[in-house]
């Protein structure tokens, strides 16, 4: 598995981007910090955290430290802690170290545990 590269910068310096509900994308996105999606991507995401709101939705790749998912995601997850919380819809072959899943989360896909 392979994650976002180390940065000179500080996990405090890193930023929180927010993705709206009224925003769409449809490509690629990386971020040294956090991401927190209440829109729509279709495309791959690289960040240190990724925070899937309740109304987002992520259509693709997912590579990032940490993933939280309240909302919708279809593709691939790599991540070391994978938490779905009970909205949660995921329809995606999933790579984590660590997995947490909230009772009444719907999950689908292949979930495969890794060692660092």
């Amino acid at each position: 598995m392979t994650l976002p590269a180390e940065s000179p910068r500080t996990t405090a310096a890193a930023g929180r981007s927010v993705i709206a509900q009224d925003v769409r994308i449809k490509g690629d996105i990386g971020s040294e910090g956090t991401v927190e999606l209440m829109g729509q991507i279709e495309g791959k995401i690289t960040a240190r955290t990724l925070i899937v709101g309740a109304d987002g939705f992520v259509k693709g790749t997912v590579m990032a430290e940490t993933v939280e998912v309240r909302g919708k995601v279809e593709g691939k997850i790599s991540c070391v802690t994978l938490t779905l919380r009970a909205a949660a819809q995921v329809t995606a072959d999933s790579n984590y170290t660590t997995l947490a899943i909230e009772s009444g989360a719907t999950v689908e896909g292949r979930f495969t545990r890794t060692t660092c």
